[in-house]
């Protein structure tokens, strides 16, 4: 399978896409570091304000030693819903005085009175803040040490929710980028969709120069194709000139020569080389007239304007001047159908088509042929005969195909090119053609099938 061509619109949309999902890719990484950083300050903060809280229950007793009266709002305020364990210890002078004895004080640096340290408590990770001060008594300083530690689940539920909620913009960022791009794309490549429909809008024949709105960055692309047109144009009419010319300078020895051979010939018996001459140079000139037409045909591109023509009229004028062709060759040609039916086609180039079918019948065929031009409702034109019928192989194949190298070798001869000449002009006329079999499987029934006149009057 052929690859699918690649979209100029599509390729703006995925790289401005991926560009802008790199970027948001790099924005939610630092996003993520910004929020466990702006998490663990937050949760910080609420740790050493829990251990301050508790310092300030720390009194000197009537006795001179440490007393403390732990605050409820202290260990409140660590509270939260991610359901964090809280875990405290106060240590004097002496030794631990209340909390949990195998809960480990951070490390606090000297000339310091707070450190933050995370650790691991009961196989879960905390973070742990240890608070150093001391109270002045008569008897001298007495120091002493708050330690509050929490687990982690609150600050991580903190991070996650922030860095969602930032995914979710960087989301709808990367969607609004994809819109947007595909919006300036399809208003960019605007003047592009007017060139292809101003080219393909154009008769095959029109080699003018295309004329139309471009921006600066198109319009090499249009030079460049006016260049091609104007070197095609040249090409065209080089080539009907060698045609026309070519026409004229073989039409002309062969027509001497027939005449040299009438001439030679017209008191003595003709020997039978020189009638198989003359046969030879009608057959040339016919081959030379069917080029000339189909090269015609093909070199215009154009479709001729249709009207309706009388096909009934037509195949009688066609048959009566072939009529003489048929009897010296021992044929039987004849018309069958109404008198009058009306097709949407051109006349000419239909009478040039009907002729070729009928010709190609009548020189193809054995003496004794009976070839019938039909005009059927449809309306439907059809030529048959009932010479020898065709293999199967290559009737499908020319049904299948229509392919006149084809149908030339199964038929018309090695140099026949009646049934491309017939297929090209169909194709003009907006017309099909099929092969079959004639009646009782005999022959060859070449059906072309004309526009109805009658349902385009009714559409108009």
């Amino acid at each position: 399978m052929a690859d699918r061509p690649a979209s100029l619109r599509r390729t703006i949309l995925v790289w401005l896409v991926l560009a802008t999902a790199a970027i948001g890719a790099l924005a939610l990484l630092d996003t993520r570091i910004e929020a466990r950083r702006t998490a663990r300050e937050v949760s910080d903060r609420v740790l050493v304000g829990s251990a301050m809280a508790i310092a300030e229950g720390v009194s000197v007793d009537a006795n001179g030693g440490l007393a403390i009266s732990i605050p409820f709002s202290a260990l409140d305020m660590l509270s939260s819903t991610a359901q964090d364990q809280v875990y405290y210890r106060v240590d004097g002078p002496l030794g631990i005085l209340t909390g949990y004895q195998d809960l480990v004080p951070a490390l606090v640096a000297p000339g310091q009175e707070m450190a933050l340290a995370d650790a691991s408590y009961k196989a879960q990770p905390i973070r742990i803040a240890t608070l150093q001060r001391e109270l002045t008594t008569g008897e001298g300083a007495l120091p002493f040490s708050v330690t509050v530690a929490e687990t982690t689940r609150a600050r991580e539920d903190l991070a996650q929710s922030i860095l969602t909620r930032s995914a979710l913009r960087i989301a709808g960022l990367i969607a609004g980028a994809a819109l947007v791009a595909w919006t300036v794309a399809t208003y960019a490549l605007r003047p592009l969709d007017r060139l292809s429909r101003a080219i393909a809008g154009r008769a095959p024949h029109d080699l003018t120069p295309v004329r139309t709105d471009t921006p600066n960055e198109l319009l090499p692309v249009v030079e460049a194709l006016n260049g091609f047109l104007a070197r095609l144009a040249k090409a065209m009419a080089a080539l009907q000139n060698f045609a026309s010319n070519t026409n004229h300078q073989i039409r002309t020895p062969l027509a001497v020569a027939r005449t040299q051979i009438a001439v030679s010939t017209r008191d003595a018996p003709r020997p039978e080389a020189l009638d198989k001459a003359e046969a030879a140079l009608v057959r040339i000139e016919r081959v030379l007239e069917q080029l000339l037409l189909l090269a015609r045909v093909e070199a215009t591109g154009t479709r001729p304007r249709l009207q309706p023509v009388d096909v009934a009229a037509l195949a009688r004028g066609v048959t009566s001047d072939l009529l003489p062709q048929a009897l010296r060759k021992g044929q039987d040609l004849g018309y069958d159908g109404p008198d009058r039916m009306l097709a949407l086609s051109e006349e000419v180039l239909l009478g040039e088509l009907l002729r070729n079918l009928v010709s190609n019948a009548l020189s193809h065929c054995p003496h004794g042929t009976i070839v019938t031009v039909h005009v059927d409702p449809g309306p439907v034109l059809r030529v048959e005969d009932t010479g020898p019928p065709l293999p199967d192989a290559v009737l499908s194949g020319l049904n299948a195909r229509l392919d006149p190298g084809a149908a030339g070798a199964a038929r018309l001869g090695r140099h026949g090119l009646g049934l491309h000449i017939v297929t090209e002009i169909a194709q003009a006329l907006q017309a099909s053609v099929a092969l079959d079999r004639g009646q009782d499987g005999q022959g060859l029934s070449v059906t072309v099938r004309l526009p109805d006149w009658a349902g385009e009057a009714r559409r108009a």
